[in-house]
């Protein structure tokens, strides 16, 4: 009898010592989770849309020079290409190049090896009209090539761009950057800045992607005409009629809010043009009828 309650003891020791044991585990487990960040994310991941190969979606806002939003808020990472982050020499160049590219237009999403990365970005490469958007970043030195082991699509070409673009000293990650700052005149401007008037200064070759938006359009008036019927004023931006990147217009009843003959006055400044900008034949324009809508920088 002595010895069954002994053993009855020793069991109760052992099962307690069990107890203790398991509720100090479950404690830890529970303050320190064995799963790793990256698959917490790879999980979230599974709320995002199937995206199929090939589909087109409008690009909708630019993150920097390989990133971009889609309508929906989703986001695309362009594969084998790396632009330089916020903070860092290339990237504001590459963000505005790529926002000259693609925004406000529907470009094609070509999968690759892998869907998504662990933020949930879309992983493609993009292409508008048949050309290879990241192709054309490397070309012109604004980015680099960079692919995954696994993922070597457009590889060949790609690289081939890049030490073409580095061997020929092209774009801002190649070129002479000092060289070019030291020849760039940086202007003064007093009334149209984005300070006095909450709106955004864009370059004239960008101003496409902005129609039917109020900004302010800076550039160099390369020509101006006054149309011999109409005696209309057409300021053309940074190249030439055909080929100009944005046009400032004048109605001939406006002439006499501006300086005489303004197609010879303001030939050759650099300006800035504050307006609605439309879209008349496939060309972006401002139509000015004050002088308050236009500043030479000095």
């Amino acid at each position: 009898m002595e010895k069954l309650s002994e053993n009855k003891l020793f069991l109760a020791i052992i099962l307690a010592g069990f107890i203790i044991g398991a509720a100090i585990y479950f404690s830890n487990q529970s303050k320190e989770p064995i799963v790793e960040s990256s698959v917490v994310s790879k999980q979230n991941c599974t709320t995002i849309p199937e995206l199929p190969t090939g589909v087109s979606k409008l690009a909708t806002k630019i993150i920097d020079g390989d990133t971009f939003i889609i309508e929906g808020g989703y986001s695309v990472r362009i594969l084998g290409i790396d632009a330089d982050e916020r903070d860092h020499p290339c990237y504001d160049m590459a963000k505005d190049r790529l926002e000259e590219l693609i925004l406000n237009k529907e470009v094609k999403l070509e999968k690759g090896i892998e869907d998504k990365d662990q933020w949930c970005r879309y992983l493609r490469y993009v292409f508008l009209d048949n050309k290879n958007i990241g192709l054309e970043l490397v070309k012109e030195g604004l980015a680099v090539a960079r692919f995954s082991p696994e993922d070597v699509k457009y590889k060949e070409e790609i690289a081939t761009a890049e030490k073409e673009a580095r061997e020929n000293k092209i774009g801002c990650k190649w070129g002479e950057r000092k060289t070019e700052d030291e020849g760039k005149v940086e202007f003064q401007w007093e009334k149209l800045t984005t300070e006095l008037t909450d709106l955004k200064v864009i370059g004239a070759c960008n101003a496409g992607n902005y129609i039917n938006k109020e900004v302010i359009v800076e550039g160099k008036i390369v020509n101006g005409q006054k149309d011999s019927k109409s005696n209309n004023v057409f300021l053309d931006l940074e190249k030439s009629y055909p080929n100009q990147c944005f046009t400032a217009f004048i109605y001939s009843p406006d002439l006499v809010n501006f300086p005489e003959n303004p197609q010879n006055y303001y030939k050759g400044k650099t300006i800035r043009i504050r307006g609605v900008i439309k879209e008349y034949k496939g060309k972006s324009e401002i139509i000015l009828r004050s002088l308050s809508q236009i500043e030479v920088g000095k």
